[in-house]
């Protein structure tokens, strides 16, 4: 079993460098663009379901790859990003606040709540429980994940655990950048 991981495409809040969260912001151009490119390149990738965000720009994102996929869809609130709280709809220049997304906040030791943000367990528990669900349901598939920058941080935390500070690795994948995570069937 394996997931496939991709980003949606860019909006134009990545373009300017806003925070974007649970705020529900359309594809650009470029990120039309984007997931395009993303359909050509997973055409031959063995894809047989996709579970995506329900947030338009995940969505959007999905549904263009499955243009040359054609299989089934399953759209999921576990998968949208990560709510940001006051920082939404900020630039990092705008935010001022050295500590508003320090190691701190992607610390699962710690798990700070701080000015709204999601914490960091909740994102984590929602997200692995939302694959432990696929890999019972889904065994024998291979998944596209379409997804958000946020929420990547979680999925590599399942597969991967924190570091030995307790901070959970960020991806740091590109808009429609996509990774590969294997599930070695240990029944076999």
């Amino acid at each position: 079993m394996k997931f496939y991981i991709i980003r949606h495409g860019q909006t134009n809040w990545n373009k300017e460098g806003r925070i974007q969260g649970k705020t529900d912001i359309e594809l650009n151009e470029e990120g039309i663009k984007q997931a395009e490119e993303a359909k050509r390149i997973l055409k031959d990738y063995p894809i047989d379901m996709i579970v995506s965000s329900t947030l338009k720009r995940a969505r959007k994102t999905a549904e263009i790859i499955n243009e040359a996929k054609n299989v089934p869809i399953i759209f999921k609130e576990a998968l949208e990003e990560r709510c940001f709280g006051e920082f939404e709809g900020k630039t990092r220049e705008e935010i001022q606040d050295e500590n508003w997304y320090s190691e701190i906040l992607d610390n699962y030791k710690l798990n700070k709540q701080y000015k709204g943000v999601e914490t960091i367990q909740d994102l984590c528990n929602r997200v692995w429980n939302l694959i432990d669900e696929l890999k019972e349901d889904y065994t024998e598939k291979n998944i596209l994940i379409v997804t958000h920058g946020g929420v990547t941080r979680a999925i590599n935390g399942y597969f991967n655990g924190p570091n030995k500070e307790g901070i959970l690795e960020d991806l740091n994948l590109h808009n429609c950048e996509i990774r590969t995570f294997e599930i070695k069937n240990e029944n076999i």
